[in-house]
């Protein structure tokens, strides 16, 4: 795992701002680390629980409609999606990797509202120990990663905004 980094109090986004974190709960064990990452990251540098909201989905596939909904109400500086989709042996998995992504991707361009992805797509995942302890800690840095690229990015767009 990599050490956390501390962003610059100058280059975080101002106090009080809500964010969302819209997460499946297929293989809730995993993406559940990603999850927690992502509340300790955000806390570390000053964002509390309660201005997060967490929405819990059923799948991955659930994520981009829900993060339509929040970004157009505009009650959200940014919108964080976190699941796993897996390779089930029947290539579905490309397709709903790819369906995923790019609506996040048309969300936070058709709204303005950043979106951010953990959304992760592994090619060879397996239900037995060693995978399943490799991607819970591989979500833990995702988590990390995604609160802080959340915070530089709106803290940057509150800049341009100016």
């Amino acid at each position: 795992m990599q050490p956390a980094s501390t962003i610059p109090a100058a280059a975080l986004p101002p106090a009080g701002l809500r964010y969302a974190f819209v997460h499946g709960t297929w293989h809730a064990d995993i993406v559940g680390r990603g999850r927690d990452a992502f509340l300790a990251e955000m806390a570390r540098h000053g964002v509390p629980a309660t201005q997060i909201d967490v929405i819990p989905l059923p799948g991955a596939f659930e994520i981009p409609l829900h993060a339509q909904v929040l970004a157009r109400a505009g009650r959200h500086a940014a919108i964080v999606a976190c699941g796993l989709v897996v390779d089930g042996g029947i290539y579905r998995h490309d397709f709903v990797a790819t369906a995923v992504i790019d609506s996040l991707m048309r969300v936070q361009l058709d709204t303005g509202v950043p979106v951010f992805s953990a959304v992760l797509t592994p090619h060879h995942f397996h239900e037995h120990a060693e995978h399943q302890r490799y991607f819970a800690d591989h979500f833990v840095v995702k988590g990390t990663e995604v609160a802080q690229a959340c915070l530089r990015t709106v803290a940057s767009l509150h800049q341009l905004q100016r």
